[in-house]
């Protein structure tokens, strides 16, 4: 008689159950596979789409005469559009194509940095001197106070609408005191230092009136290197008065009369009737996404100092 095999089941069940495993891991191995291709088709579009919206200054290549034109529009600082390593750039790829008749600056800025304006102003007037055929007009749109108006200076014209505000020609600084404020509500501040004057200008920590000399000297020193760019730009058009370096600001119209700017004149009629060359190609440089990413996560410490120095999110100019 024969005996029944009663290892027959479990060879079974050990059988099914690494068929079981197996077809498990093809399953995820799919799942991982197409995960991965989904990520690198996505990875893909953004790279093409980061490119797409990146792309350089194709639109500047050109087969004629044509004018150039460079957009400075917001604060000058030291990260961004307006900042003189971008600006300077792009006046530079103007002045250096053969195609270029003469170079608009357009300008729509309330200020910002000194030091930014004051690079931008010495780069205009190099590639002048290096360029001497190539004019450069600024046209003023809005605004074009302070450090806006410091670049603007260098051009050999400045053309603005009769409601353009422009002039600011002066230098602040400003902060806020909370001594009384930490008095009220029972907080002491302890602030060591190495070096008398490391503290300059802490807002917990009662003005001291040396440092407030010094500070009023720093600015006095910007203020009259200003003026001497905006004197040197300008000449003789200039018509002094006392209050044109006193920071007041000014109409366009009153801007002309002042011997601040030159003429009304817009992007179209400056291109068309005075560089005659009616063509207009941006040459502009855009901030890229690395970089307006790296801008949004705070990477703007350059302005720091002179943010606090000088008042104003990133400037003196204001």
């Amino acid at each position: 008689m024969d005996t029944p095999n009663t290892n027959q089941p479990q060879w079974e069940r050990k059988l099914l159950e690494r068929l079981a495993v197996a077809s498990l891991k093809e399953q995820r191995a799919k799942r991982r596979w197409g995960i991965f291709f989904k990520f690198a088709m996505l990875a893909y579009f953004v790279i093409a789409m980061i490119v797409w919206i990146d792309w350089g200054r194709s639109d500047t290549l050109s087969d004629g005469k044509h004018t150039a034109l460079i957009n400075l529009n917001g604060v000058i600082e030291s990260t961004g559009d307006n900042s003189a390593d971008k600006v300077n750039n792009a006046l530079q790829a103007a002045f250096k194509d053969k195609n270029t008749s003469g170079v608009i600056l357009r300008i729509n800025s309330p200020g910002g940095s000194p030091v930014q304006s004051g690079i931008i102003y010495d780069e205009i007037r190099r590639l002048r001197t290096k360029y001497p055929k190539i004019p450069l007009y600024a046209v003023v749109e809005d605004v074009c106070a302070s450090g806006g108006y410091y670049a603007a200076s260098a051009a050999d014209k400045i053309f603005v609408d009769k409601a353009s505000v422009i002039g600011s020609i002066g230098v602040r600084m400003d902060g806020f005191g909370f001594t009384g404020v930490m008095e009220k509500v029972g907080v002491e501040r302890r602030l060591m230092t190495a070096g008398n004057n490391k503290g300059f200008l802490d807002p917990f920590s009662p003005q001291d009136e040396k440092q407030k000399a010094h500070a009023e000297a720093l600015l006095g020193e910007v203020h009259k290197q200003f003026i001497d760019a905006v004197r040197q730009g300008r000449g003789q058009r200039l018509k002094e008065t006392p209050e044109i370096f006193s920071g007041l600001i000014w109409t366009g119209a009153q801007g002309i009369q002042m011997g601040l700017a030159d003429d009304f004149g817009t992007v179209d009629s400056v291109a068309r009737d005075i560089i005659k060359a009616e063509n207009v190609l941006d040459y502009s440089l855009k901030e890229n996404i690395a970089e307006r990413f790296a801008k949004r996560l705070g990477a703007e410490a350059g302005n720091g100092f002179a943010a606090r120095l000088f008042g104003g999110d990133a400037a003196a100019l204001h």
